[in-house]
C-alpha cells in the first residue's frame, strides 16, 4: 500500500504509555484536516439496505416502529484476539512510523466516506481512532488488549492496541500493511453503520432475541462492516494506492478472523451456532463484494438468504 508522505488524520488519540486522553485534556495529534458535520440523513444506497433490514425485522416478528428511539450499548467485538495480553508484542507497534501509518489509513477512510456521503447530500461524522496498550476506558466500558480492536458507538471511537497486528501475523498468519489497513477499515465500517442508524437498531433488537438469534444477526452486521471495508478498498485502488499483493493480504486477514478459523485454532472444534462474526469464506466474500462494486447498496447482508 502506498501510504508514505500522505495526509494523516487529525482524529487520533494516543493513549499508549498510560495516559493520554485526547478529549479529556490529553494529547491529540494536531495534523491533517477534518470534516465534522451533523449528518442524519441516509444515502440512497443505504436506504435500500435499511428497507431490507426492516423487512427482515418484520419477518422475525419484531415491529420496526418500536425501534425509532436510539439506544446505547457496546458494539459487537470484532477481530477478536485470543491472547491474554499484548504489552510485550506491542513494542513493535509503538513506533512513530506505525502511528503515521494508521493515521494515513484513517485519513483515507475519511476522504472516501466523506465523498460517498457528500454525493447523497449528507455529512459524514468522522470517528476518532484511539491507540492504547494493555487496557482502555471507553464509553462502552473498560476493555483489555485481548478484546481485540473494537468500535464503541457511545463515543464514536475506534480502539486498537497496535500489538494486535503482531498477533494477527504470528498467530493467524495474516501480515502486511493492507491486512492492517483492513482491520481499521472494518471498524470504520461499524462507524458508518452507526451513522446510518443500523447499529442502534441492532442493539435494541438483540435485547429481545435468544442468543442463537442474536448471534445470527450479529454475523450479518459484521459482514456488512467487511463489505463497507471493501467499498473503501475499491476507492483506494481507483486512486492508485494499492500495490501488488495488497488485496490478497486483506483477504487473508478476513479469512484469518473468521469464526470457524479462530475456533479451530483456539479450541480445536467448530460450533456454528456460536458464530457471531461470520466464517472465513463469508468474510472474504463480502469484502470482495464491496471491493468489486464500490457501492454501499451492494452491502445488503440482511437479505433473508444465507449471508
Amino acid at each position: 500500500m502506498r501510504w508514505r508522505g500522505r495526509r494523516e488524520s487529525a482524529n487520533v488519540e494516543d493513549r499508549r504509555g498510560g495516559g493520554f486522553s485526547g478529549r479529556g485534556g490529553g494529547f491529540r495529534i494536531p495534523v491533517g484536516r477534518g470534516r465534522r458535520g451533523g449528518g442524519g440523513r441516509l444515502s440512497g444506497g443505504s436506504i435500500g439496505v435499511l428497507v431490507v433490514f426492516v423487512l427482515v425485522m418484520w419477518a422475525l416478528g419484531v415491529n420496526p416502529l418500536e425501534l425509532l428511539q436510539g439506544s446505547g450499548g457496546q458494539a459487537p467485538r470484532t477481530l477478536p484476539s485470543q491472547s491474554a495480553g499484548s504489552s510485550q508484542s506491542a513494542q513493535s507497534g509503538t513506533s512513530d512510523e506505525m502511528k503515521r501509518f494508521v493515521s494515513v489509513v484513517l485519513a483515507d477512510t475519511e476522504d472516501v466516506w466523506g465523498e460517498i456521503f457528500s454525493r447523497s447530500g449528507d455529512d459524514y461524522r468522522e470517528p476518532t481512532l484511539v491507540l492504547f496498550t494493555g487496557r482502555v476506558q471507553s464509553a462502552c466500558g473498560l476493555a483489555g488488549s485481548a478484546t481485540g480492536p473494537f468500535y464503541c458507538p457511545g463515543d464514536e471511537k475506534l480502539y486498537i492496541d497496535l500489538g494486535f497486528y503482531d498477533q494477527l501475523a504470528q498467530r493467524f498468519g495474516a501480515s502486511g500493511d493492507f491486512a492492517e489497513a483492513y482491520v481499521i477499515a472494518h471498524e470504520v465500517g461499524h462507524h458508518v453503520q452507526n451513522v446510518l442508524g443500523i447499529l442502534p437498531k441492532y442493539h435494541q433488537l438483540r435485547q429481545n432475541m435468544s442468543q442463537r438469534e442474536a448471534n445470527a444477526l450479529s454475523v450479518r452486521v459484521e459482514l456488512q462492516a467487511d463489505c463497507f471495508a471493501g467499498v473503501w478498498a475499491h476507492y483506494e485502488q481507483q486512486k492508485g494506492y494499492l500495490e501488488a499483493g495488497d488485496m490478497q493480504e486483506a483477504l487473508t486477514a478476513a479469512a484469518a478472523v473468521g469464526d470457524d478459523n479462530i475456533q479451530r485454532k483456539t479450541q480445536g472444534t467448530v460450533v456454528p451456532d456460536s458464530f457471531n462474526h461470520g466464517t472465513s469464506a463469508q468474510r472474504q466474500k463480502w469484502f470482495q463484494v464491496g471491493f468489486d462494486t464500490g457501492e454501499v447498496g451492494a452491502c445488503d447482508t440482511f437479505s433473508p438468504q444465507d449471508p
